[in-house]
């Protein structure tokens, strides 16, 4: 039975992680440390364990074979190096970096460690995301001229982050608003579909000012793939409904996704007129901390890899940059 610490839960999806790990019987979790104290001692409660006084416990423990890491994102280099200098293994909440370069350095330090890793890109397990990842894969949609993804809602607007989250609307510590927190799923998407963007433009902006002018609300990027594909993303929290979330047109098929509906066209498809909803799809994957803690009980499951995660905060960074400059940025690495 593998034994996991848990190191900040200043993260929204902490509840959630907590609930899964109280239902799980094949690990256990040795304790919980945060730099905020209360928050510490309601999660350790929660989970009736141990209350670390200082993170020093976790990596001078050589029983804790795993961290999961939900502090805040200014906070994850520090833990996450010396977690991968201790041989742990690393559950860390998106996005890996505040920025590229500390992302970079993260994933070097835990490539040359050897650990298992994983980050919250719970998207890639929908049904519909990995039907389209086979059909790419596959050419069914001949040469893709455009992709779509879009994820936002209404966090700002239903005042989401006012009070226990306030810090995810605040860059300094997050690194980034609206734009960086829900467009990096969509990111990941568009990559884990296509690749490594070439070069990025992006137009990002706050929108009701609740968070104060520093904090977006909003923004639409756009990107340039290896092969002449233009992506087109969207996060937000200002959003009253995202209906549309996916769209892939190429010059032998098609694919939108309305109100979590697949419609799918292809001339390689039996079928596949594009008329009604196409159910024909894989079975969903378990969310990404799941798999995560499948995978440290031995099962053979896909991770997201941590350089994977290191160029996600690598071509956001180079949106918001481009953003700022309002013209096109290449993205290097």
């Amino acid at each position: 039975m593998k034994r996991i610490a848990i190191a900040g839960c200043a993260h929204i999806h902490t509840p959630n992680f907590v609930k899964i790990l109280k239902a799980r019987e094949d690990v256990t979790v040795a304790g919980v440390w945060d730099h905020d104290a209360r928050r510490a001692r309601e999660n350790a409660e929660l989970l009736n364990v141990k209350l670390y006084n200082s993170d020093a416990e976790i990596w001078d423990d050589p029983s804790i074979d795993a961290v999961v890491i939900c502090a805040e994102t200014n906070r994850h280099r520090e833990l996450v190096l010396r977690a991968a200098k201790t041989g742990k293994h690393l559950f860390v909440e998106k996005p890996l970096g505040f920025a590229g370069r500390d992302a970079l350095e993260m994933a070097a330090a835990i490539e040359k460690a050897g650990v298992l890793f994983q980050t919250g890109y719970f998207m890639r397990g929908t049904p519909v995301h990995l039907f389209l990842k086979q059909q790419i894969e596959a050419g069914v949609f001949g040469v893709i001229t455009r992709i779509r993804h879009a994820n936002c809602h209404c966090g700002s607007l239903g005042g989401w982050f006012d009070t226990q989250w306030r810090w995810m609307a605040n860059p300094a510590i997050a690194g980034c608003g609206a734009f960086g927190d829900l467009g990096t799923h969509s990111l990941d998407i568009l990559m884990w579909f296509l690749g490594v963007p070439e070069r990025v433009a992006a137009d990002i902006r706050t929108v009701t000012g609740r968070y104060g002018t520093d904090c977006d609300e909003s923004g639409e990027g756009l990107l340039h793939f290896p092969g002449g594909t233009i992506g087109t993303l969207a996060g937000g929290w200002v959003d009253l409904a995202n209906p549309v979330t996916c769209e892939i047109s190429g010059t032998e098929g098609h694919a939108v996704v309305v109100n979590g509906q697949l419609y799918f066209k292809s001339n390689h498809v039996t079928g596949a007129d594009g008329k009604e909803p196409w159910t024909a799809l894989p079975s969903e994957w378990p969310h990404a901390f799941v798999l995560f803690l499948d995978a440290l009980a031995g099962k053979k499951v896909r991770l997201v890899s941590a350089r994977e995660a290191a160029l996600r905060s690598v071509v956001m960074e180079t949106l918001y940059r481009a953003a700022k400059h309002t013209r096109w940025e290449t993205v290097a690495f």
